[in-house]
C-alpha cells in the first residue's frame, strides 16, 4: 500500500492507495506527525510515501517519513512519466504536474485538458505525445468572493454557493451571480478555445470546487475530483519501477 500526501493552499489531503485504488481519504487543516501516525496505525501495510507541497510544511514530518518508508518528495528533479517542456519547471506547481501525469495515464495517446478547481483554477494541457507545455492560472471562486470584499469599501463577503439565476435582486445575489456565472462562462470559453486548436480533446474537471461547475458546463467533461492524488500515485509507482 502507498500513502499520498498533498499539501495544498487551503487543506492537506491524504490518500491511501492499494495498487491504483483509493482505499481511504483524509483531509486536514494543519497536518502533524500524530495525524500521520494515526493513519499508519490504521494501514500498517503502507510501504511507500510521496509528498507534494505547494506550501512550506514542518520538517519533522519529512524526517518522520524518511525514517519509516520509501519516501519521495515531488520536486523539479523527480522522474515523471511525461515530457515536461515547461519553461520554468522550478516554479511549476506540484499539483499541476501531478494532474497532467494522471491525465496521460488515464487517457493515453489523447490531447487532454485538465481543469483543477481549487483555491485557483488551473488549466493545463498534455498532448497525445505526452508533452506538457503549460496552461493558465485563474482565481478560484472563493478567492474572487474574498477579493471583492477585501478590495472594496462596502461589498460584503458572501459564502460560495451554486446559483441558478442571472439577475441578482440583492447585493449578495449580484455578487454570487457575477462570480459564479462569470466562472462558468470562463471555463466554457477556455475549453472552446482549446477545442479549436486540439482535435478530439478530452476534458477533465477536478479539484475541491469541481462540484460548483460540473453540472453547469455546456462542454462535455469527465469529473475526477481526485486527479492530483491519482497523478501522485502514478509518479510514486513510476519511481518504484526504476529501483
Amino acid at each position: 500500500m502507498k500513502l499520498i500526501i498533498d499539501f495544498g493552499n487551503t487543506f492537506t489531503k491524504l490518500a491511501v492507495f492499494r495498487q491504483d485504488i483509493i482505499v481511504k481519504q483524509f483531509q486536514y487543516k494543519d497536518l502533524n506527525v500524530s495525524d500521520i501516525s494515526a493513519v499508519i496505525d490504521m494501514y500498517p501495510q503502507i510501504r511507500a510515501v510521496i509528498v507534494s507541497a505547494v506550501i512550506n510544511y514542518p520538517e519533522e514530518i519529512t524526517q518522520f517519513l524518511i525514517e519509516r518508508f520509501d519516501f519521495i518528495e515531488l520536486g523539479v528533479n523527480t522522474p515523471i512519466p511525461i515530457i515536461n517542456k515547461y519553461k520554468s519547471p522550478e516554479t511549476l506547481g506540484k499539483d499541476r504536474i501531478a494532474a497532467v501525469v494522471a491525465a496521460a495515464e488515464l487517457y493515453p495517446n489523447k490531447n487532454v485538458l485538465v481543469i483543477d478547481a481549487g483555491t485557483c483554477i488551473t488549466y493545463d494541457l498534455i498532448n497525445e505525445k505526452r508533452e506538457y507545455y503549460g496552461g493558465s492560472i485563474s482565481p478560484g471562486i472563493n478567492m474572487r468572493l474574498k477579493a471583492m470584499h477585501e478590495f472594496t469599501g462596502n461589498l460584503p463577503y458572501v459564502e460560495a454557493k451554486k446559483v441558478d439565476f442571472l439577475i441578482g435582486s440583492t447585493t449578495e445575489e449580484s455578487i454570487l451571480s457575477g462570480v459564479y456565472n462569470g466562472l462558468i462562462n470562463e471555463i466554457d470559453g477556455i475549453i472552446g478555445s482549446y477545442k479549436e486548436n486540439y482535435e478530439n480533446l478530452t476534458v477533465i474537471l477536478g479539484g475541491g470546487d469541481y462540484i460548483y461547475f460540473d453540472k453547469r458546463l455546456k462542454n462535455n467533461i469527465f469529473a475526477l475530483p481526485n486527479i492530483v492524488m491519482i497523478g501522485l500515485n502514478v509518479i510514486l509507482k513510476f519511481n518504484d519501477s526504476k529501483k
